[in-house]
């Protein structure tokens, strides 16, 4: 804690306020978002139907807006967008907990999920511009206290369902009141393009769109990175269904166990991995090794035999470790990757189609590996699954190691005059 402490303190004042809002952001998102289904259901009687609609439209309207979120950020400066989602989370949040009717709820999940699409992009471009040269280790110190608050959000959640689910939503909601508050009068006003570039912002948003979709080699980045957030997800996939299948009725117990390790060695270890994986390696070396890792993380599930559920555990836990640690190495790397590819011009609408693009890849990933999940356990092939993600891992390493040699990765300009 002195080391994050320190780091912290490193940094100018608007980086530290960001840090601490992407806590509280993950913090009062935690708080809620696990225990909205159970309330859907339960509480309010809503069909199966209803209640996969109303998480539908919060996860669509901030995945499918990030570019339009990106777009606002870099037109009209990074702190309004911020503000907005705050605040838009604040009404949205506390909808969720005192109304009843099917359309309130869409409403209301619309608006949290496209407070997400406003900050997530303005947040990163605003740390990305502050930090200067310093980006990787600010965004690795961002990662921290962004998996803090995911660790801490469920936990806090949890024990204020002691009273009901209004507690929780009037907790997160106050968290996002204060958020809007602090940003309105501690935060600066922050664009990230310099007066050269005013053409960028001034245009059409079409041409702004444009510019960004006339980069090849941050296009070819986005499409190799893919893969990297369809492994990620298994947390909540794949992994869960191999405890489910091996350890029944304990399935429960074991994945909320891995989400606090995962959690765990992404807080204890995210400083120590990324100052170790600067020393030894150029960012596109880092990117790949841990992207590898990642990977390599399946492998053990591949070996282990069904019917002994200690091994079972065990390869969870190690599958848990190593993507927890080759995430925390390609997260810093990536982020500054991107800024590098955009030239540091448009930086927001940048991360916004980056997210986007993640968004539906994992989207499509999910199906493609429930798909194979299915055919492997009807068929007795329980190996196909992992043996899958491992090739997807080792193929976005590859991908990435073949841009990084063929100058693409270096920047925008450099790659335009490689090709």
């Amino acid at each position: 804690m002195k080391g994050l402490w320190e780091q912290t303190r490193s940094f100018s004042a608007p980086t530290r306020l960001l840090m601490a809002n992407q806590f509280a952001i993950n913090l009062a998102f935690y708080m809620l978002m696990p225990y909205l289904a159970a309330h859907l259901a339960g509480a309010l009687g809503l069909a199966a139907w209803a209640v996969g609609l109303v998480l539908g439209v919060r996860n669509f309207s901030q995945q499918g807006m990030f570019l339009i979120g990106g777009t606002i950020a870099d037109r009209f400066g990074y702190k309004a967008p911020i503000m907005a989602g705050c605040l838009l989370r604040t009404a949205g949040f506390g909808l969720l907990g005192w109304v009843d009717s099917l359309s309130a709820l869409i409403a209301a999940s619309a608006a949290t999920g496209f407070a997400g699409a406003l900050f997530n992009p303005a947040v990163r471009a605003y740390l990305a511009a502050e930090a200067g040269e310093r980006r990787v280790d600010a965004f690795a110190t961002f990662n921290v206290y962004y998996q803090a608050g995911m660790f801490l959000g469920p936990l806090v959640g949890l024990a204020l369902l002691a009273a009901d689910f209004r507690a929780v939503c009037t907790a997160a909601a106050a968290i996002f009141a204060v958020l809007t508050v602090m940003q309105w009068r501690a935060l600066p006003d922050r664009c990230g393009t310099s007066p050269d570039d005013d053409a960028d912002t001034t245009g059409s948003v079409i041409a702004q769109w444009r510019s960004v979709l006339a980069n090849r080699p941050f296009l070819l980045f986005s499409g190799a990175m893919i893969g990297s957030y369809v492994l990620t997800f298994q947390v909540y996939l794949a992994l869960p269904l191999a405890a489910g299948d091996a350890l029944g009725a304990n399935a429960t117990k074991v994945t909320s166990g891995l989400f606090v390790v995962s959690a765990s060695v992404a807080v204890a270890g995210q400083l120590r991995l990324t100052a170790w994986a600067k020393d030894r390696w150029s960012p596109h070396r880092a990117l790949t090794a841990g992207l590898v890792c990642m990977g390599l993380a399946f492998a053990p599930l591949a070996l282990a035999p069904r019917d002994l559920p200690v091994m079972v555990l065990t390869a969870l836990v190690s599958a848990v470790v190593l993507l927890a640690v080759g995430g925390a190495i390609v997260y810093p790397f990536e982020m500054d990757t991107v800024v590098v590819l955009c030239d540091n011009r448009l930086v927001a609408t940048h991360y916004g189609l980056y997210n986007t693009v993640s968004g539906l890849g994992i989207t499509l990933g999910n199906l493609a590996i429930g798909a194979l999940w299915d055919f492997a356990q009807s068929h007795g092939m329980a190996w196909l699954t992992w043996g899958a993600l491992v090739t997807t891992g080792l193929g976005c390493a590859a991908s990435v190691a073949a841009l990084a040699r063929s100058g693409r990765l270096s920047s925008h300009r450099a790659a335009q005059a490689v090709s």
